[in-house]
């Protein structure tokens, strides 16, 4: 399996799932749980983090977190690797506890925040452990429902406060739309994920893709990068050019590296790579003298237009 992509940037707010290693427990005492839920504290007060809402599941955890300094890394690091520490050491076992890598996905947060929140709470139910999350102590329903003594870094504020502005109303309201979720089982919000790693609106996932991802793709060769940018990659720019122009035909190269220039956000060193050792000025020379033959060639302007619109989509 691919490594996962990880965007991180300040006031990020994700929904984090990692599980124990083949599956197997990662808590198996009241003083596992306990232990965990100190590291989650601990969190807040070293790196920062907002947690929004937990559940600790015998065999894996969910977190609705936010992270003010963009530090997820650090912050999941601290998490996963304390406790492992601490759990091998308890059970006189070595090596992983958790299985690779957490599953981090970025999402928009006034708009899946509240159902996210209902997501997690339920854990328990639909794992048959309890019938209602109230009966179920490693988790932080019992805080958005009445006065949790020692969880005053949990945030519960900002998922409640889209029910209403008055606590005990909120409150009040949020236990009926949990009610509703164990009565009438809701849809997996988690099943709208784009690419394992977003889950938000259009306009969200255009200004991650735009702001944070385009970024990285000049730089990183990872699937989900493939998936989530809006520019083409060269091969694709290069492959469409000669369906265009002809495989093999100068025009089809001189065009390629062109739109590759305008459209891959790839460093110039790098399009020069991919054209056969192509200097980073070779590749700007192309260019200047393409955008001359397009003031002169009509034809040749709206074939490349054409193109580049394609290619765009």
């Amino acid at each position: 399996m691919g490594r996962p992509l990880r965007i991180e940037y300040p006031n990020a707010f994700y929904h984090i799932t990692s599980r124990g290693n083949e599956r197997r427990l990662i808590f198996q005492a009241k003083k596992d749980y306990e232990r965990f839920i100190g590291y989650l504290e601990s969190s807040t007060e070293r790196y920062g983090a907002l947690i929004h809402c937990f559940c600790l599941m015998p065999n894996h955890y969910h977190l609705l977190l936010e992270t003010p300094r963009g530090n997820l890394q650090a912050i999941l690091h601290h998490l996963n690797t304390a406790y492992t520490n601490y759990f091998n050491k308890r059970t006189k076992r070595v090596g992983h506890l958790f299985q690779g890598r957490y599953r981090a996905i970025l999402v928009e947060k006034d708009s899946y925040a509240l159902e996210l929140s209902r997501y997690i709470h339920l854990n328990p139910v639909r794992g048959k452990l309890v019938n209602h999350p109230l009966r179920y102590p490693w988790s932080s329903y019992l805080a958005y429902t009445e006065k949790t003594e020692g969880w005053d870094w949990l945030r519960t504020s900002f998922v409640l406060d889209q029910i209403s502005s008055n606590r005990r109303r909120a409150q009040r309201k949020y236990r009926e739309y949990i009610k509703d979720g164990i009565d009438e089982e809701p849809s997996d919000p988690l099943e709208k994920v784009v690419a394992s790693t977003l889950l938000g609106s259009e306009r969200f996932m255009n200004w991650v893709r735009e702001k944070w991802i385009d970024r990285l793709a000049s730089h990183r060769d990872l699937p989900a990068l493939k998936k989530l940018s809006l520019r083409p990659d060269l091969g694709t720019i290069l492959k469409e050019s000669e369906k265009r122009f002809g495989r093999g035909v100068i025009e089809s190269r001189r065009v390629a590296m062109y739109l590759s220039h305008r459209l891959s956000g790839r460093l110039l060193g790098e399009i020069g790579d991919f054209f056969s050792g192509i200097s980073p000025s070779g590749v700007s020379q192309n260019t200047c003298r393409l955008e001359k033959a397009l003031e002169r060639d009509k034809n040749l302007s709206q074939e490349v237009l054409s193109l580049k619109k394609k290619l765009s989509q």
